[in-house]
């Protein structure tokens, strides 16, 4: 780890899916053993820590104490991981800001990155503006296919209207998983990974549905295709600016 990397996934409308973008993430980092603790905002009762309770607490990100918590510990030893509670992002984006943190970003002293998980409804496009003017550092726009939507792709001139109202955001979607397969891993509380291997949180062996299985594998395929077409990678472990620095020194 070149220096400390925190991401923050959050909306400010609920309904989106946010937990589950998380997961996915939290599976990827896993998957390429990038070290990473986890802060489930959902206080008090927690809704990632169900699916992931190996590395995820539980904080309450309106109040100092954990604010405190959360980033005064924040180093280049493990990613830092914000499932911010619905309707929370923009607040939290501000606290962010009044603590200095994003300066500190700006001046690249560790690696920000938000996930602005949306919705399909014109409720949710109305956030982009707002979190673009308050973030610093990787913006992506999270189009997070819960459900039929179209993101108002039938319509390029709507489209546009909204997600080009940041000229730094960039695009991230995630493909819509069969209900029937999301509420089985839903019913077993494991991380999607685990699901596929069809084990249990303790380890034991499970008897999942071969062809739920197979969805989730090929669902999960698709968002993590998604993250290396990003370099996420790359992106937490700081090679993404060792790559920037080198094609300036070339040039």
């Amino acid at each position: 780890m070149g220096k400390p990397t925190v991401i923050v996934i959050g909306a400010d409308k609920g309904g989106v899916g946010k937990t589950t973008v998380a997961r996915t993430l939290l599976d990827y980092l896993r998957k390429h053993e990038v070290p990473t603790r986890v802060f489930d905002t959902e206080a008090p009762k927690g809704t990632l820590q169900r699916f992931h309770p190996d590395v995820s607490e539980i904080a309450d990100v309106t109040a100092v104490a954990d604010q405190m918590r959360i980033f005064d510990t924040v180093s280049d030893s493990a990613v830092t991981v914000i499932d911010v509670r619905a309707g929370l992002l923009s607040s939290t984006l501000r606290t962010l800001r009044d603590i200095s943190f994003l300066d500190t970003a700006k001046e690249r002293q560790l690696t920000f990155i938000v996930f602005h998980v949306l919705g399909s409804s014109i409720a949710s496009l109305d956030e982009i503006e707002e979190i673009a003017s308050l973030t610093t550092g990787r913006h992506f726009l999270v189009k997070n296919f819960i459900n039929d939507a179209t993101f108002f792709d039938w319509d390029q001139a709507i489209h546009k209207s909204y997600f080009k109202k940041s000229r730094y955001a960039e695009e991230l979607t995630v493909p819509k998983l069969p209900e029937v397969a999301y509420e089985q891993v839903e019913l077993a509380s494991v991380p999607f990974t685990t699901f596929i291997a069809n084990k249990r949180q303790n380890g034991e062996a499970a008897n999942y549905s071969f062809v739920l299985r197979g969805y989730v594998r090929h669902w999960l395929g698709q968002v993590w295709d998604e993250y290396e077409r990003i370099r996420l990678k790359n992106i937490v472990t700081g090679k993404a600016d060792s790559l920037r620095v080198q094609a300036v020194s070339s040039s």
